[in-house]
């Protein structure tokens, strides 16, 4: 057993609270009632080692309940609801001309306002495009987070929220975002790279049709954002919005994400990969942040103006 368990970890084991090698593995336990079935099925869905599925299933208690992608879910919800009631359109809102004035979305124009790096990921171009991301954040976000907890799983959401709008601003200069793929996509590439990585240990039934629905789910998402990106925008000469930030999540996740699950009950803080990932992160947003500042003007940008 590795010496960088935690301490909680490490006294449960001492102390013999349920021994975790001579009780059996967990797929044997009978007798379990439908939350203790649905918490055994989510230990195979993501943790690669019995003894981490073990410990988990032991020690889960559900509180504090996985509120976080809930909540985000819940008021990505809200903000959709909002806009399809003002501008009395549900699919394709981007046609309308006040999408973009609005407070929560990332338009080149108006990149002095910080909070738009991360607020866009709460406004979706139509219905469709908040199912797809909604479905995907659900399914994966909330299984993760009762695992890994929030603020594992808000870091690589965060961070991959924050990636995708700044690597649009460097390589879409022109380009508006919304949506909130960049993090969904973090979490869901980290996800199926921890799954590649410990296919072995893996126990999760039918998971190569689980990857398969999945990465057919990322490439008809992705391949709505290519299509509404070249296609002739509404007020011209704004474009529409970028498909970019779908990259910059899974760059994130494939990086740091992927780090953050990897080994369950260790600390971030012992692990010198995850420094070197978040190192770099933190370098890229810094270059980002002064290519914001510096690179418009001394490339001579021509930004469209706001709608």
């Amino acid at each position: 057993m590795s010496n960088k368990r935690s301490n909680s970890f490490r006294r449960a084991i001492l102390q013999g609270s349920r021994q975790l090698k001579g009780a059996g593995a967990l797929g044997e336990e009978v007798g379990l009632g439908l939350s203790q079935r649905l918490v055994r099925h989510i230990a195979y869905e993501t943790l690669p080692r019995e003894i981490d599925r073990k410990w988990y299933f032991d020690s889960y208690t559900c509180c504090p309940p996985p509120w976080l992608i809930l909540a985000i879910t819940i008021a990505e919800v809200a903000v959709f609801m909002y806009f399809g009631l003002q501008l009395d359109r549900w699919v394709l809102q981007v046609s309308s001309p006040h999408f973009l004035r609005g407070p929560l979305p990332y338009h080149p124009q108006l990149r002095i306002q910080a909070w738009r790096y991360l607020s866009y990921a709460f406004m979706h171009t139509g219905i469709e495009h908040l199912g797809l991301n909604m479905a995907m954040q659900l399914l994966v976000g909330v299984p993760l987070e009762m695992v890994h907890g929030a603020l594992r799983i808000g870091l690589v959401y965060v961070c991959g929220v924050l990636a995708g709008s700044l690597a649009v601003s460097v390589t879409d200069m022109t380009a508006p975002v919304v949506g909130s793929s960049g993090g969904v996509y973090a979490l869901v590439s980290a996800h199926l790279a921890n799954v590649v990585m410990n296919w072995s240990g893996m126990k999760c039934q039918f998971k190569l049709f689980r990857m398969a629905m999945a990465l057919v789910c990322m490439s008809v998402e992705f391949g709505r954002a290519v299509w509404l990106r070249f296609y002739p925008p509404a007020f011209p000469p704004c474009p529409n919005p970028s498909f970019v930030a779908h990259l910059g999540g899974v760059m994130v996740g494939l990086t740091l994400g992927v780090v953050v699950l990897q080994n369950y009950e260790q600390r971030l803080q012992e692990q010198s990969l995850f420094w070197i990932f978040f190192s770099v992160y933190f370098l890229f947003v810094l270059c980002a942040v002064f290519w914001n500042v510096f690179a418009y003007s001394l490339l001579d940008v021509r930004l469209p103006p706001t709608p």
